[in-house]
C-alpha cells in the first residue's frame, strides 16, 4: 500500500476517495437550531428528534379485505355438513360490530375492526351466497346466508393490532431524512408538525472573468475566450434537492479585493459556500489566499476521474464579527468534473451539516453488464457515464471528457471502474444510479 503523508494523501500524491469521504464527514459539525414544521411541508427535511410512537399503529385487528368474518371451526363444522351459515350483521369501516355468536358470519369491509369471537376473514370472492334453508331453527333475522369452499387458517386477512408500529417505540430516528414514506408513517401516528433541523444555508458562487451568465448577450457575440456558465445551473438544483436554502452569488471577478469581500460577506449569512473553479495554484486562482486568510484550507487531489482537484476549508466567523465556521467546497471547474464531484463528495458533506445521518461509503452499486468496452487503464479510479439499455445491460457514452456536459444529461448512471481496471463486453461491473446519487 502506497504510504500515508500528513495530508492524507498516497505518496504518489493522491488521496482515496473514501479517505477523502472520512475526512470531510469528520469536520462537518451539524446545525443546531431546530423548528416544527408541518407534516405536509417536511418532505427532504432532516428529523431533528427521534420520533416515538404515542399509539399501536393499527389501534385494533381490523380486515385486511372486503369479505366475511368467521370462526374457523364453524366454517369447518359447516363444510363438513354441507351446510351455510348465517349473515348476523354487517360491519363497515369506522364501526364496531358485536360478539360474533357461535355458528354465525359477519360481513365486514376493509379497515373494519374485527369483532370479537371472530378469528379470521374470508375475501368476498371466495363466498357464493346461498339460499336460506328451509328447515331450523328460526333465522329470520338473517342478513343472508353464505357457503365457503374451503377452511380459512386462524389469523387469515387479519391485521392485528400493533401490527406496524408499537405504542413507544421510534418510529423514525433523528437523522433521517424524510421521505413521502415517512411523512405518510408520522401522519399515522397522529404527528401534525415535525420536529426539523432548519435549511442549510447555502451560497453558490463562480469564479473567472470568463463566464457570461445566459442571457447576457446572444452565442454570436460572447466575446473572445468567454464561455457561459452552465455550473451554476446544474449546482443550484442539485443543492435546492438536498433542501438547501441556496443563494447565487454574482460572478467573483479575477481580482483578490472582490474575491474577499465576496466571500466574507457571503460566510456571514450562510453555513456553506460552494465555488467552481479558482482553487488552484494560478496567479489568478485568488480563493486559496483569500480562504487561507480567514480559515483554513486544504487542496486535495482525489485518485478519481474525473473529479481529481477538490478543496474543503472553512472561513472563522469569529473574524468577521460572527459566530462559528462557514465551510468551503471547491470543487473543479470543468462541467462533468464538477457534477461528479457534487454527487460523490460534497453530497455527503452537505448532507452530515444538515444533520442527517450519513454513512462514509458511495451508495451500493449494482452489478450489471457492460455491453461496451473499455481497453485502455487509468491510474485513477474512473467513474464512466453509462445508461441502461432495453437488453438490460450498459451502454457507454462515447466521449467521456470531462468538459462533455452531454454525457451526464444521456447518462442514468456511473460505472464505478477501478484504478488500472479495463472492462470486456460481458463483464459484471458495478453500476451506480444518478438517483441515488442525486437525492
Amino acid at each position: 500500500m502506497a504510504e500515508q503523508t500528513r495530508n492524507g494523501a498516497t505518496s504518489r500524491g493522491l488521496m482515496a476517495l473514501e479517505e477523502a469521504l472520512q475526512r470531510l464527514l469528520a469536520q462537518a459539525e451539524p446545525v443546531a437550531e431546530v423548528e416544527e414544521v408541518p407534516t405536509a411541508s417536511a418532505a427532504g427535511r432532516v428529523l431533528a428528534r427521534d420520533l416515538v410512537a404515542a399509539l399501536d399503529v393499527p389501534g385494533f385487528d381490523n380486515s385486511q379485505v372486503d369479505g366475511y368474518a368467521v370462526r374457523c371451526d364453524d366454517v369447518a363444522r359447516a363444510l363438513a355438513a354441507g351446510q351455510a351459515l348465517p349473515v348476523a350483521q354487517r360491519i363497515p369501516a369506522g364501526h364496531f360490530g358485536a360478539h360474533l355468536a357461535p355458528g354465525t358470519v359477519a360481513r365486514i369491509f376493509t379497515g373494519a375492526p374485527l369483532p370479537d369471537g371472530a378469528d379470521a376473514v374470508v375475501m368476498q370472492e371466495e363466498v357464493a351466497l346461498a339460499p336460506a334453508p328451509e328447515t331450523g331453527a328460526d333465522q329470520g333475522a338473517a342478513l343472508g346466508w353464505v357457503r365457503f369452499g374451503a377452511v380459512p387458517r386462524p389469523g387469515q386477512c387479519v391485521r392485528r393490532r400493533g401490527e406496524d408500529v408499537r405504542a413507544a417505540s421510534v418510529v423514525l430516528p433523528a437523522g433521517t431524512r424524510l421521505s413521502a414514506a415517512h411523512l405518510g408513517l408520522a401522519a399515522s401516528i397522529g404527528c401534525a408538525t415535525l420536529p426539523v433541523f432548519r435549511r442549510l444555508r447555502v451560497a453558490l458562487a463562480a469564479t473567472g472573468d470568463e463566464l457570461v451568465q445566459p442571457g447576457e448577450c446572444p452565442p454570436q457575440q460572447l466575446p473572445p475566450g468567454a464561455i457561459y456558465n452552465s455550473n451554476r445551473y446544474f449546482l443550484e438544483p442539485l443543492l435546492q434537492r438536498l433542501g438547501c436554502a441556496v443563494t447565487v452569488l454574482g460572478r467573483i471577478p479575477d481580482d483578490r479585493q472582490a474575491t474577499q469581500a465576496a466571500l466574507a460577506e457571503a460566510a456571514r449569512t450562510h453555513d456553506v459556500i460552494v465555488t467552481t473553479g479558482g482553487v488552484s495554484v494560478g496567479e489568478e486562482d485568488h480563493i486559496k489566499p483569500v480562504v487561507q486568510a480567514m480559515g483554513a484550507l486544504d487542496l486535495w487531489q482525489i485518485a478519481m476521474k474525473p473529479g481529481k482537484p477538490f478543496a474543503h476549508g472553512w472561513i472563522d466567523r469569529e473574524r468577521l464579527g460572527a459566530r462559528g465556521r462557514c465551510h468551503l467546497i471547491g470543487l473543479p471547474g470543468n462541467p462533468v468534473s464538477s457534477f461528479v464531484t457534487f454527487v460523490l463528495l460534497a453530497r455527503a458533506l452537505l448532507l452530515r451539516l444538515a444533520g442527517a445521518a450519513v454513512a462514509p461509503t458511495l451508495p451500493a452499486a449494482l452489478p450489471l453488464t457492460a455491453h461496451f468496452e473499455v481497453t485502455r487503464p487509468d491510474k485513477r479510479r474512473e467513474f464512466l457515464r453509462v445508461r441502461r439499455n432495453a437488453a438490460g445491460g450498459l451502454d457507454l457514452f462515447p466521449n467521456q471528457n470531462s468538459s462533455v456536459l452531454t454525457s451526464m444529461a444521456w447518462a442514468d448512471g456511473l460505472v464505478d471502474k477501478p484504478a488500472g481496471g479495463t472492462i470486456a463486453h460481458g463483464d459484471t461491473v458495478r453500476y451506480l444510479p444518478l438517483w441515488a446519487l442525486l437525492d
